[in-house]
């Protein structure tokens, strides 16, 4: 699948236990993050790493120099795996991940990651916008509650609602497992085409 690459955001410490920033369901959403690496490693695919680094004034996570900002050690990129740092929710806003894509034919993007409602969002809407055909795994993204005037939108809502929108124009929203057979089917017919 060499027209697939997998786009890993934001997996960084401080979203999970421990971390300024902790998230629901965060140490799920890495098993199923790991599962897609795994897979993609298994099948040679394009493997990028998304870094986010907070520099605006007043930011409490992701501050640069810490722990908080490192990938989680469950999700070690190897050598010839980039990580790219932004500053933006949107993970091609002043980075070099597009042009990295398009000089290696990528055309369609696996995505999974932190925060559903915030990085991830951005960055699929973003990669719909420039033509790439997205895949999330929306069991491999987190979120956190948000507030809303007088209310309190739960994690799992603020989830739910995000991962609707995006599958109703922007992706093809799957579980994990669903991605990975989606990808082996998709592969098996590439190959019987050749």
């Amino acid at each position: 699948m060499k027209t697939t690459a997998l786009l890993l955001i934001d997996l960084q410490n401080d979203y999970f236990p421990g971390g300024r920033m902790e998230l629901a369901g965060a140490d799920k959403a890495l098993q199923n993050a790991r599962s897609l690496l795994r897979f993609a490693r298994k099948e040679k695919m394009t493997v990028t790493f998304m870094r986010h680094q907070a520099v605006q004034p007043g930011a409490t996570f992701f501050l640069p120099g810490t722990k908080g900002v490192q990938i989680h050690d469950a999700l070690v990129p190897l050598a010839h795996e980039p990580v790219m740092d932004k500053n933006f929710p949107n993970s091609f806003r002043q980075t070099a991940l597009e042009k990295y894509l398009k000089s290696r034919n990528i055309s369609q993007l696996l995505l999974c990651g932190m925060m559903s409602h915030m990085c991830v969002d951005a960055t699929t809407r973003a990669a719909f916008d420039k033509n790439f055909t997205c895949i999330l795994a929306h069991d491999a993204c987190a979120t956190t509650s948000l507030q809303f005037l007088d209310k309190t939108i739960g994690a799992e809502q603020v989830h739910g609602s995000f991962m609707a929108a995006l599958g109703a124009r922007y992706a093809k929203v799957a579980t994990t497992t669903d991605c990975i057979d989606f990808l082996t089917k998709l592969s098996a017919r590439q190959k019987k085409e050749r």
